[in-house]
């Protein structure tokens, strides 16, 4: 089902690997029924930099799963070893064996928030009582409120199909600088992606594998850019980080993709779900269809996206994105509305403070309540 070479997992053949999994989800049907299966275990690490006996596990979830995924409007269930309550950050609790984590309350929700003013400068100064959430156009109670520069899971996903060949060099650089830009102790990985995706790297803190995964190039096919973002973003749940990012860079069209544009986005808006940084470098002859599906995705997640005219200005883009990252406020309210009641929940949240004239909060612009995916360890 996968191949292991110089310890990057590499993703075959989707058809092939949804007749493999029937055939293990048979067999661990019938192991299941005369073995009781062991109690809070988990297959993925989620320590940074995990050890090479583990390395083959993280690439299932994010990359078996897209191949054979629920439709439109359901989630993934959550692994046994998980905790079956919805829930949010409350505080940060310190270290967790190395790694930042926040302790979670049941029936909240957390909202990564970047404010900038009438000249788009970022303004990192606010305070709790500045800010003003609307969920469903009901204003709501805000129970946790923090401004400090911590660490961030993040999923760096590149196009490798053949357009993006003779870019590559320059993009890597961007996507290194972007890291070195970022906390130290950021947890990233690398995802590349053609008419397939690869985890060329799981998570680590390490700018050698990071960069080694980064030229792992294979300019060729064609462009599945909405699977590989939804498989990135499951793939980042098993972070005990609660701040997610992604940073996807393509030059083209999805023309290869099993989801829609449509299931992609609905997939990135569960509860607390990754915020979607983009760069198009598209040209006057690409689709005016990629750059919509590029704003639509980072729009809806609360991120941003750019087209650059030049392929010279991606770095001083990825180190503007960096900086908007280290620079984003952690809101957390209690929904007024029960999470029984189903159904897509809008959010917009207003912030106020002399001596602005105005700002502007982008964050993300709605979710799903109950559809939260927790990372290995349920610390999320």
């Amino acid at each position: 089902m996968y191949m292991q070479e110089l310890g990057i997992t590499l993703l075959r053949n989707k058809s092939l690997i949804s007749r493999v999994a029937a055939g293990l989800l048979l067999l661990g049907v019938a192991a299941a029924q005369s073995t009781p299966a062991p109690q809070g275990t988990s297959s993925t690490p989620t320590s940074q930099g995990g050890s090479s006996a583990a390395a083959a596990q993280p690439a299932q979830a994010p990359q078996g799963a897209p191949a054979n995924q629920p439709p439109a409007g359901q989630s993934n269930a959550a692994p046994p070893s998980q905790a079956p309550d919805q829930t949010a950050p409350q505080a940060p609790a310190g270290t967790d064996n190395g790694v930042f984590v926040f302790r979670a309350e049941a029936r909240e929700v957390t909202l990564h928030a970047t404010v900038v003013d009438d000249r788009n400068h970022l303004v990192s100064n606010l305070d709790k009582t500045d800010f003003t959430v609307f969920e469903n156009d009901k204003p709501q109670k805000i129970t946790h409120f923090h401004q400090e520069d911590f660490p961030v899971a993040i999923g760096i996903v590149i196009d490798n199909s053949g357009s993006m060949r003779e870019k590559r060099d320059a993009v890597n650089k961007a996507a290194l600088n972007l890291v070195r830009a970022s906390n130290p102790d950021d947890q990233v990985f690398v995802v590349n992606f053609n008419d397939e995706y690869y985890l060329d790297q799981e998570f680590t803190s390490d700018i050698k594998k990071l960069q080694a995964a980064l030229e792992h190039v294979e300019a060729r096919g064609g462009t599945a850019l909405y699977d590989a973002i939804v498989a990135s973003a499951d793939y980042l749940t098993h972070s005990k980080l609660q701040r997610k990012a992604l940073f996807v860079v393509t030059d083209g069209e999805d023309d290869a993709s099993q989801e829609t544009l449509e299931q992609a986005v609905h997939k990135l808006q569960q509860e607390n779900g990754p915020v979607v940084y983009s760069i198009g470098l598209l040209g006057e002859e690409k689709s005016r269809r990629a750059k919509r599906a590029l704003e639509l995705i980072s729009e809806r997640t609360g991120g941003i996206s750019f087209f650059p005219p030049t392929l010279d200005q991606v770095d001083e883009i990825s180190r503007t994105i960096a900086h908007d990252i280290r620079n984003q406020y952690t809101i957390t309210y209690a929904p007024s509305t029960p999470k029984t009641v189903a159904g897509y929940r809008t959010i917009h949240v207003d912030a106020h403070a002399k001596p602005y004239k105005k700002l502007i909060v982008r964050t993300r612009t709605g979710y799903y309540p109950g559809q939260e995916q927790q990372g290995a360890g349920g610390n999320n």
